[in-house]
C-alpha cells in the first residue's frame, strides 16, 4: 500500500475509487460493524463495500468528509438511523452520533449541514440504493449514516444555492 500526499492514510485504494466514482446526488452509507453490510452492498449500485476495520464511526465521516462534498441543496445531507417507533436511541448512540455531526461540521464549517433521522428498517431500504457501503469497527448502537454527495463548483469548492 502506498501513501499519497494530502490523502488521510485511511481511506483505501477501494473507497478512494468508490468516492472518485460517486456523482452528484449519489449516497454512501458508511455503517457500524454490527450493519448487515455485505448483505445489503449487493443491493447497491456499485455492490461494494470498502471496509475501514480499525476507524470508529466518527473518523470514518471525518476522513471521508475532508474529500466528499455534501449536498446543498437537499434539506438534509446526511441521515442517521434512529430506533423503530416504540424504542428510544440510547445514550451511546446520542454520544457517537453527536460525535459523527462534529467530523461532519469541521469540514463544512462555513455552513450547517442537517443530520436527518431514518428509521431502522427504512435505513436498511435506503442504505440498499446507496451507491457503496463503508463498513468501520464501530461498536456503538445506531452507528449508521448515510451522506449525500455534492458538487464541487468551478471555485472548488462545495457548491451551494
Amino acid at each position: 500500500m502506498g501513501l499519497l500526499k494530502g490523502i488521510d492514510p485511511m481511506l483505501t485504494a477501494d473507497l478512494l475509487w468508490v468516492l472518485r466514482s460517486m456523482g452528484h446526488g449519489d449516497r454512501l452509507a458508511v455503517v457500524d460493524c454490527n450493519f448487515p453490510a455485505a448483505n445489503i452492498a449487493r443491493k447497491t449500485v456499485s455492490q461494494k463495500s470498502p471496509i475501514m476495520m480499525t476507524v470508529s464511526l466518527p473518523e470514518a465521516v471525518a476522513s471521508i468528509c475532508s474529500l466528499l462534498p455534501l449536498d446543498y441543496f437537499e434539506k438534509a445531507a446526511a441521515y442517521f438511523m434512529s430506533p423503530q417507533e416504540g424504542a428510544t436511541l440510547p445514550p451511546e448512540a446520542k454520544q457517537v452520533l453527536k460525535q459523527v455531526q462534529a467530523s461532519i461540521s469541521d469540514n463544512n464549517s462555513d455552513s450547517e449541514v442537517i443530520m436527518a433521522p431514518l428509521d431502522r428498517f427504512h435505513f436498511y431500504e435506503e442504505a440498499g440504493k446507496c451507491y457503496a457501503i463503508v463498513q468501520t469497527l464501530e461498536r456503538r448502537p445506531y452507528g449508521n449514516v448515510i451522506l449525500v454527495k455534492g458538487a464541487i463548483g468551478p471555485d472548488g469548492r462545495d457548491l451551494k444555492p
